[in-house]
């Protein structure tokens, strides 16, 4: 019975590790599925499925070892308004999910905005839009597409951000649940009503 639960826990994380939609997550529960399923495999005297496993494993394995020896993501920042077409072109395509991070977004309410893109070889993967006041942004809407949704693309702008002249980070609208993971992790504290990094 016990080792059925065990076959059985690295199946499920083997199938949970395709939803991810980070390359690393995605990668690494792939890899604990696949020990867990492997060493199932060698208990029960199923060596192709062991075999197949340790294929898995070492797949993996190479592949973690070269994400880790990229230092970063080669990103570039492009800093521009909103009101530019690229923007308002990527925040159409991903306008319903942008909402379920920023429930307050309206694509009527953009305009206007400093905004910074992220490109990732030429492609936008992630904006950041908000008003400017002294060395301060206050932030309408940090997004990341979901393939980048690691903070690498936040990482690389707050980097970038402190040579554009902006020093501190504020958000002070309506967090979603999945939004306030990100901002503790990116380093924000809580002042009464905002959410504010110093760069």
């Amino acid at each position: 019975m016990i080792l059925e639960i065990v076959g059985y826990i690295g199946s499920a994380l083997v199938v949970i590790s395709m939803l991810m939609s980070s390359i690393v997550k995605l990668r690494v529960i792939n890899t604990i599925g696949s020990i867990i399923s492997g060493v199932y495999a060698v208990l029960c005297g199923a060596l192709p499925l062991a075999l197949m496993n340790a294929c898995l494993i070492t797949i993996n394995l190479i592949n973690l070892w070269k994400l880790s020896r990229k230092k970063q993501e080669i990103f570039e920042m492009v800093p521009t308004d909103s009101g530019n077409i690229l923007v308002k072109k990527f925040l159409g395509s991903y306008q319903q999910d942008i909402q379920q991070y920023f429930p307050d977004y309206s694509s009527a309410d953009v305009a206007d905005h400093t905004a910074y893109i992220v490109l990732k070889e030429g492609a936008p993967v992630g904006a950041l839009l908000g008003d400017v006041s002294e060395d301060a942004l206050d932030i309408v809407i940090d997004y990341s597409t979901p393939a980048y949704r690691d903070c690498s693309v936040g990482a690389f702008l707050y980097g970038q951000l402190p040579q554009a002249g902006i020093h501190t980070l504020r958000f002070g609208k309506t967090v979603a649940e999945g939004h306030a993971g990100y901002l503790k992790k990116m380093g924000y504290q809580q002042k009464d009503s905002q959410w504010v990094l110093k760069l």
